[in-house]
């Protein structure tokens, strides 16, 4: 056992390193930037499929929202880009507790559909409303300076702060799942009726979980504005719901890189055929998602786990 923790406590600094030497290893930096971004949106549903148990449809109002909330602060308030990246969260995760009280004392596939309806509701709000743009979305929204003291405009600069914030939510992500409260949620996943037997307030640890991968999901879809210039429709839109649920699936639901993994297959796929086959991507990148579903069902980076764990018990 002490073995594997040690294999992926290398395995996390070899990625770390990687991480901190991406800008001098000839990567594109705005490329990096988004995988992470998406790689994030990606952990912060997974708290909620993997370590919880709840499938929600709606998860880009959050990402979605907070892109545009953080695009309005810093272009029409001039706002910091920490501050907005802040308020973006916390937008994200007020409307999360807002859908969470709709939604939490429905499973299953009820619950996928609330949040797939509110999800609508808020795209349409997202065209109608005056400081959103409508179908033209918010352009043009600068980097700011970060504290008032550092300039973003540069690629190199603005990837460290967003690696710096990545890596503060995993590791938050991680906190929270291997806490007691995180316990309790992979209790409420295998076995909900056992753990209100138990005593435990089930849908308060339901809601709790919804608000914090909602928040962490707003602060993806703020860091996304910020790299990228922009917020648009298609952050809210149920396809890129669709999205992170497949990047969750085709990674491992319930592994804490998974999502991480899925997140750069999805976003690399994208970047190397969007200009080769257009529109195509799509059907590409589905196809891909069928052939790791039926080769891979527990995810690629679950199906490595499971591996490692038969080999463990059978070297026991």
């Amino acid at each position: 056992m002490m073995h594997a923790k040690a294999l992926t406590r290398i395995t996390y600094l070899v990625l770390l390193a990687l991480l901190l030497l991406a800008p001098t290893l000839g990567l594109y930096p705005v490329f990096v930037m988004k995988l992470l971004c998406f790689a994030l949106f990606a952990c912060a549903f997974n708290l909620l499929l993997g370590f919880t148990g709840l499938l929600s449809f709606g998860h880009a109002a959050f990402f979605g929202s907070a892109a545009y909330v953080t695009g309005w602060f810093v272009k029409s308030q001039g706002w910091t880009p920490e501050m907005a990246i802040l308020a973006g969260g916390v937008a994200a995760g007020l409307i999360g507790l807002m859908v969470g009280l709709v939604a939490i004392r429905r499973q299953g596939i009820y619950f996928a559909m609330i949040t797939l309806a509110i999800a609508q509701m808020i795209y349409f709000v997202c065209l109608q409303a005056s400081f959103t743009g409508g179908e033209d979305g918010l352009q043009g929204v600068p980097r700011g300076n970060l504290f008032g003291l550092i300039s973003l405009q540069s690629d190199t600069t603005l990837y460290y702060f967003v690696a710096a914030v990545f890596v503060l939510s995993f590791l938050v992500i991680g906190r929270v799942v291997n806490s007691p409260f995180g316990q309790v949620l992979k209790m409420i996943r295998e076995n909900e009726p056992r753990a209100v037997s138990l005593g435990y307030q089930v849908d308060r640890y339901k809601l709790l979980a919804f608000v914090l991968s909602a928040a962490l999901a707003g602060v993806a879809g703020a860091l996304k504005t910020i790299v990228m210039g922009f917020a648009t429709l298609t952050d809210v839109h149920w396809s890129m719901s669709g999205e992170v649920i497949l990047m969750t699936l085709l990674g491992g639901v319930g592994t804490f890189f998974g999502p991480v993994f899925g997140a750069g297959i999805v976003i690399s796929l994208q970047n190397l055929l969007a200009d080769k086959v257009g529109s195509w991507v799509t059907v590409i990148i589905g196809v891909i998602f069928v052939l790791c579903v039926l080769t891979f069902r527990k995810g690629v980076v679950g199906e490595l786990q499971a591996f490692r764990e038969r080999r463990r018990r059978a070297a026991l």
